[in-house]
C-alpha cells in the first residue's frame, strides 16, 4: 500500500514542487549523481576506479515538443562525447518518451537511430529503458527496427511484473538480445500485473533463466540476493560463461553487494542517473523501497 501511494505522488506536481525544493539536500543525492554532468563524471569516475561498471541516464520522461527532443538527443551526444574523453567504462539508457515516443513514434526512432549511430562511433553501447505498459509495444517496435537496420549496439529491458512479459521475450530470442530483466517501477493495474511480490520473483526468475538458456545477453538487474545466488548456480549448472550476463544495480543502493559481487569475479554495472529533473525517479526508488523514505525522514529531522 505503501509503495502504491508513493507511486501515486510521482504524479502530484504539488508534491514534485516541495521534493525538488529540498530534495537534494534532503537525501535524493544518495540515488542521483548531481544535477550536472559535471557533477556526474565524478562520480561515474570514482565507481569505475572500484571496479565497477555504469550506464548514466539523463533524467527525463514524457517531452511533448519535437524541439525539446532535439535539445536531449544534443545532450546526449555530449554525454558520449565526454564518456569517450574521460575514457570512462560508462554507456548510456534512456526513456524513448525523452526523445518523443508519447506523441510521435516515428520521430522517436529517428532520434534513437542518430543516438545510436554516435553511440557506434565512440565504441559505446545504448540501452532502450521500458516505461509504462501503455508503451512496452512501440519500444519494443523501435528496438527491433534497430537491430534489424543493424544497430548490434542497442539493448532494451523488460519487466517481471508484466504478465505479457514472457512472450514478449520469445517475440525477442531471434535477435540474439541484449535484454536487462527489472521486475518494474510503475503503478499498474492488476489485470496487466501481478500485484503479488512473490508472483513477480518467481516470474524474474524465470524470465532470466530462459534468457540465459537462449544466448544473447542478459542483464540481471535486481538488488535481490536470493534471485543473484539463483542466477549464478542456474550459470554455473548450465556451463554459461560470466561474459553472457552481468549484475546491474542502481546508484545508492546496496553498495557492499556490488562490490563483493566484483570481487568474486563478475561484472556489476551500476545504474548512475543524473539531471535536473530527477523527482519521479526519486519516488520510483523509494516505492521499490519504502524503508528509503526513512532515510530522506532522517535528513529532514537532522537539518
Amino acid at each position: 500500500m505503501m509503495s502504491k501511494a508513493i507511486l501515486a505522488a510521482a504524479e502530484s506536481p504539488r508534491m514534485q514542487r516541495g521534493v525538488r525544493r529540498h530534495g537534494m539536500r534532503l537525501g535524493a543525492a544518495r540515488f542521483v549523481a548531481g544535477e550536472t554532468l559535471d557533477q556526474a563524471v565524478v562520480v561515474l569516475r570514482g565507481l569505475n576506479d572500484r571496479g565497477l561498471l555504469c550506464n548514466t541516464t539523463l533524467l527525463g520522461e514524457g517531452v511533448c515538443d519535437e524541439a525539446e527532443t532535439r535539445v536531449v538527443v544534443e545532450t546526449y551526444r555530449e554525454i558520449f562525447d565526454r564518456i569517450a574523453a574521460e575514457k570512462l567504462r560508462v554507456n548510456v539508457a534512456l526513456k524513448l518518451t525523452h526523445l518523443g515516443l508519447g506523441f510521435d513514434e516515428d520521430l522517436a526512432r529517428a532520434n534513437i537511430g542518430e543516438l545510436a549511430s554516435d553511440a557506434a562511433r565512440l565504441s559505446n553501447f545504448v540501452r532502450l529503458d521500458m516505461e509504462e505498459s501503455a508503451f512496452v509495444d512501440a519500444t519494443l517496435r523501435v528496438y527491433r527496427s534497430l537491430r534489424e537496420e543493424g544497430h548490434e549496439n542497442v539493448g532494451t529491458v523488460l519487466q517481471s511484473y508484466l504478465y505479457r512479459t514472457p512472450g514478449d521475450l520469445d517475440a525477442l530470442l531471434d535477435l540474439s538480445p541484449n535484454l536487462r530483466f527489472v521486475k518494474g517501477a510503475y503503478l499498474e493495474p492488476p489485470d496487466l500485473a501481478y500485484p503479488e511480490k512473490s508472483d513477480v520473483d518467481a516470474a524474474y526468475a524465470a524470465l532470466v533463466e530462459r534468457s540465459l538458456s537462449a544466448g544473447g545477453f542478459t542483464a540481471i538487474a535486481t538488488h535481490d540476493t536470493a534471485l543473484i545466488a539463483r542466477a549464478i548456480a542456474f550459470a554455473k549448472a548450465n556451463g554459461i560463461g560470466r561474459d553472457r550476463f552481468q549484475f546491474q544495480m542502481l546508484y545508492g543502493v546496496r553498495g557492499k553487494l556490488q562490490l563483493d559481487l566484483v570481487e568474486k569475479g563478475y561484472d556489476v554495472l551500476v545504474a548512475t542517473p543524473y539531471g535536473p529533473d530527477w523527482y519521479r525517479y526519486l519516488m520510483r526508488r523509494l516505492a521499490e523501497r519504502p524503508a528509503n523514505v526513512l532515510f530522506i525522514a532522517k535528513n529532514m529531522i537532522r537539518r
